[in-house]
């Protein structure tokens, strides 16, 4: 298609800056944005070009060599964090500028996609003159070209002299290396330095941000019964079985938590009879059954989300006394996993929620307002979230993410990347 055409409409999506509460240079800010946008969609085409699925160090590691060279171009000092090879990830890219001057903010992205070098190709290509698809174009190149855009503008015009910034693109945020306690150690102790995190994360809406996410961690069931003739089922002699006891678990799990809000309980797989041999690291499970005898052996592995971490620890209190709780003649035990922590609403992200919705508001884009927790999975800002005042969701809007025919709605851009320079730079003002 004609990309001149396309970039013209391109600056249709924001008719209102014009009469936008701007200072001066803010007003240079935004018309830099709008004359840099076909710059920023060919970055963007160029880094969802390259494979960086988690797993594929070479692709992240490319993708960060790219950003980081743009990141410079801002004024920034760039550091490649590496991980011990046990963990077979590539790594982070650290973007930092020190200084002294208003609030010290910590910018959240991350460089790696879902999409592995197994999967089949799916470079960037436009689907109409507004919407874009690729492998990873919306989670998260999006919002990372976004952020860059922004800090490029405000660099600028001198408008980053003197602050303190440092930029975090994890390189396995989907995919998080384990033990985190070694692959967040880093990223943790950075933003614990900071006073605010700004995630970007993809965003829900034009005018939607996240003051909270919900935490992810798992369960594992493990239930054993008498082996026996089926004939004998329900008898004292007998009793119920393996999977009749994981049945009645799972069952009191719905009938007595699925009502508290934003905290769900999900069994992803469940196996059950004579013999049961579970393969935790494929999170598969091979299962001899027989129809004539009572199952000795069932496991169930599930996830538990919450909104906060009282709320992850009294659910967990909740399931050990319906485990406890056996049939005749069955035995049962479960054990939790801690995954990525919760990011709480707190008072300070509701603080921060008014500045950006002051800076929307001063675009002529109208209110942005807090997303619903429940409708978000967890991300990178989670790990920090209990140190610092965040939001997320400021990256870019699309449809599909984690799958193929992700897409990105490019009109959105530039008012996104104006927002978030505007909402940078009254924070490096703030005394």
């Amino acid at each position: 298609m004609n990309s001149g055409k396309f970039f013209i409409a391109l600056l249709f999506v924001t008719p209102l800056i014009a009469d936008a509460q701007l200072s001066p240079v803010e007003k240079k800010v935004v018309a830099y944005i709008d004359e840099h946008l076909p710059e920023t969609i060919e970055l963007l085409k160029k880094t969802t070009d390259i494979n960086s699925g988690t797993l594929y160090v070479e692709g992240v590691k490319k993708v960060g060599e790219i950003y980081g060279r743009e990141l410079e171009k801002a004024g920034f000092k760039i550091t490649w964090v590496s991980l011990p090879d046990s963990l077979r990830r590539a790594g982070h890219l650290v973007a930092t500028r020190t200084g002294n001057k208003g609030k010290k903010v910590f910018i959240i992205g991350h460089l790696d996609t879902v999409f592995e070098p197994d999967m089949p190709a799916d470079p960037f290509r436009m689907l109409n003159d507004s919407t874009a698809t690729g492998q990873g174009v919306n989670d998260m190149k999006g919002g990372d070209v976004i952020a860059i855009l922004a800090l490029q503008a405000l660099n600028q015009f001198g408008l980053l002299e003197g602050s303190d910034i440092t930029v975090y693109f994890t390189g396995d945020e989907e995919r998080a290396g384990h033990p985190v306690e070694v692959s967040r150690a880093d990223f943790i102790e950075r933003a614990k330095r900071c006073d605010i995190a700004l995630g970007f994360e993809g965003a829900s809406g034009t005018n939607i941000v996240a003051t909270a996410r919900r935490g992810a961690s798992s369960w594992l069931l493990e239930v054993s019964g008498k082996q026996a003739h089926s004939s004998g089922v329900f008898s004292e002699r007998g009793g119920y079985g393996a999977i009749y006891e994981a049945a009645r678990i799972i069952n009191e799990f719905r009938t007595s938590l699925s009502s508290e809000k934003y905290l769900t309980f999900n069994p992803g797989m469940i196996a059950g009879g004579a013999e049961v041999n579970y393969f935790e690291n494929k999170a598969s499970a091979d299962v001899i059954g027989k129809d004539n005898i009572i199952t000795p052996a069932a496991i169930v592995h599930g996830d538990l989300r919450f909104l906060t971490a009282a709320q992850k620890e009294n659910a967990r209190t909740k399931m050990k006394s319906i485990v406890a709780n056996h049939l005749p003649g069955t035995n049962a035990k479960i054990t939790f996993y801690d995954g990525i922590p919760s990011m709480a609403p707190t008072e300070g992200n509701n603080r921060l929620l008014s500045l950006i919705n002051q800076v929307s508001i001063d675009l002529g884009m109208g209110e942005t307002k807090a997303g619903d927790p429940g409708a978000r999975g967890a991300g990178d800002i989670s790990y920090v979230a209990e140190f610092l005042d965040c939001i997320d969701g400021l990256g870019s809007i699309g449809e599909g993410a984690h799958a193929p025919g992700e897409t990105i709605h490019l009109k959105t851009i530039p008012f996104l990347s104006k927002r978030a320079a505007m909402i940078i730079n009254r924070l490096v003002q703030q005394r």
